[in-house]
């Protein structure tokens, strides 16, 4: 198995924190959070890692080097200016296998990646959509009326639920390719419409786990007291 990490991005949602360090190389714990990505990846079976990495990626060179001390072949694709969240496979396209999974570089999550990549597999499909289920709650009174102004529902302080894409795909290189091309700009969801529109199977994978973006303030501190309190269930391998 193979990974491609987005780990490029400035993390301007997380300053002043990230004028210092990368989104990726915020501590978690006693390790940066894309450390604990790495190793849970090694964990699931993946052996190939590329880093797609632009701002500072001085840094993770110094910090990852090539991978060894996590027993994983780690290479560098480096972006000279902001290619959004696809737009880097095509700098990597050459040294991807046939399918990959693609993530975000800053996020705690206890996936099952080996289930993920399975799912993808046994699916044929051109891609699969990892997914989240999140609870937004409401403080407020939601009411419901037609064009006549005519109340229709009123319901206090509701909860809603969606199921959010967790930032890490697998893709099939052959599906992908027409679709990608070097120094072109091309986010995830748009790529993803892009397979559904031409007829290709995109497909989706809800999983009942653990997950944080810590692209906020409140989410980084929250992830933090996470994997302090439960070490064991993000890296069971690791004392």
């Amino acid at each position: 198995m193979q990974a491609l990490i987005l780990a490029g991005g400035k993390g301007t949602r997380l300053r002043p924190y990230t004028t210092v360090l990368p989104k990726p190389l915020m501590p978690i714990g006693d390790m940066p959070i894309l450390e604990i990505v790495l190793r849970q990846l090694k964990s699931a079976g993946v052996n190939s890692v590329i880093l797609a990495v632009g701002y500072m990626h001085q840094l993770f060179q110094s910090f990852f080097q090539d991978g060894s001390r996590y027993g994983l072949t780690i290479e560098y694709s480096f972006e000279e200016h902001p290619l959004g969240t696809a737009g880097p496979i095509a700098l990597a396209m050459e040294h991807l296998e046939d399918d990959f999974i693609i993530m975000n570089g800053d996020l705690l999550t206890t996936l099952d990646y080996v289930s993920l990549y399975r799912h993808h597999q046994e699916n044929n499909a051109a891609a699969t959509v990892s997914l989240h289920r999140r609870t937004v709650d409401i403080d407020y009174g939601i009411v419901d009326y037609d064009n006549n102004n005519k109340l229709l529902g009123y319901r206090e302080k509701p909860s809603f639920h969606f199921d959010v894409s967790m930032g890490i795909n697998v893709l099939n290189k052959s599906s992908i390719k027409e679709f990608i091309s070097p120094d072109r700009y091309l986010d995830i969801p748009d790529l993803m419409m892009k397979l559904t529109e031409s007829g290709k199977l995109v497909s989706c994978y809800r999983s009942e786990c653990e997950w944080l973006d810590i692209g906020r303030e409140d989410d980084y501190k929250m992830a933090i007291d996470i994997f302090e309190n439960n070490r064991n269930s993000f890296l069971p391998d690791i004392p």
